[in-house]
């Protein structure tokens, strides 16, 4: 089952109990269906549950006569799939005119009379993501979609989104394989649109997948940060040590100060050691700043070629 697929479930389980909500969802449902006219109506869809809340929907409502094909044993993916076919003609046109549709529309659109008040409009954008909607899974990004036949009916859908109260969704059109994609890509804005539409579930998924993701990326960068500084700290650690063989090298090591040669002598027992460490370790204690002096007398020492000494 997929994310998508459990969010629509999610959705057919929340079914209203006034009738003129049911019939704000069933209206969406039938608008996106393959086929919506006076003498013609056809569901198709991939998902059960979908197939199961819409002929729940269209009997209580209209009780039409109707017929049913469903997958044959074995198929599945897109090859799986309901269909809900309308028989009689005379339920087509009934169904069609009691949504206030007309023979005479140049193309298929949203009845704005259908839809009354707030809840008119949850209930139908709930019945338009259940009929032709899908959400991509948060832990692979974050996308929720429209997927419409007729351009004007998508756009219909955007701006029916777009008017939802308390909420400030931004959603785009696209055009792809002959059909009209109105869509989101804002986490926050899907979580506010599924918790609008019912699917509060989906909606803390989302968010808590998020914050996980959050989670793992601030502590992936502290990870990286901090084997930054443990490169930085060994690469100075190796110059350091290189600076002080050169001293024993030619002999100038024995002719360092105290406190010189006892920053020295613990650099050489502890090379994986910080600055502050060093210091932490020197007697009395000092501070960060105060080794990285002594370090830099060294290695400034080490870089001078020693003096050669002439014989008369």
């Amino acid at each position: 089952m997929s994310f998508s697929s459990d969010t629509k479930r999610e959705l057919c389980t929340k079914l209203s109990t006034r009738r003129s909500l049911q019939r704000s969802e069933l209206y969406a449902m039938l608008l996106l269906s393959k086929t919506f006219s006076s003498s013609s109506i056809v569901f198709k869809t991939e998902n059960e549950d979908t197939f199961s809340h819409f002929v729940f929907l269209l009997t209580g409502l209209f009780k039409p006569q109707f017929e049913v094909t469903g997958p044959l044993r074995g198929e599945s993916g897109k090859n799986r799939s309901f269909t809900v076919t309308v028989t009689r003609p005379s339920d087509c046109r009934r169904i069609y005119d009691d949504f206030g549709h007309d023979d005479r529309d140049v193309t298929l659109r949203v009845n704005r009379a259908n839809l009354d008040d707030e809840e008119a409009h949850r209930a139908f954008i709930r019945g338009a993501f259940i009929a032709c909607g899908s959400v991509t899974d948060p832990e692979k990004g974050y996308h929720l979609e429209f997927t419409v036949s007729h351009r004007n009916l998508c756009l219909d859908i955007c701006r029916i989104i777009c008017e939802i109260q308390d909420c400030d969704i931004s959603v785009k059109l696209l055009s792809r394989s002959g059909s009209y994609i109105a869509y989101v890509k804002d986490s926050e804005q899907i979580t506010d649109l599924l918790t609008y539409m019912g699917a509060a579930v989906s909606a803390m998924n989302i968010m808590g997948t998020k914050a996980l993701k959050q989670v793992r990326v601030a502590a992936n960068r502290r990870t990286n940060s901090e084997i930054a500084n443990l490169q930085k700290t060994a690469a100075a650690s190796a110059a350091q040590l290189r600076a002080i063989q050169t001293l024993r090298a030619d002999g100038r090591y024995n002719t360092l100060s105290d406190e010189l040669k006892s920053v020295a002598e613990l650099r050489l027992e502890y090379p994986e050691l910080t600055l502050r460490e060093l210091g932490e370790r020197l007697d009395p204690p000092i501070s960060r700043s105060g080794v990285n002096h002594r370090i830099e007398k060294i290695m400034k020492l080490a870089s001078v070629q020693p003096k050669e000494e002439h014989h008369g």
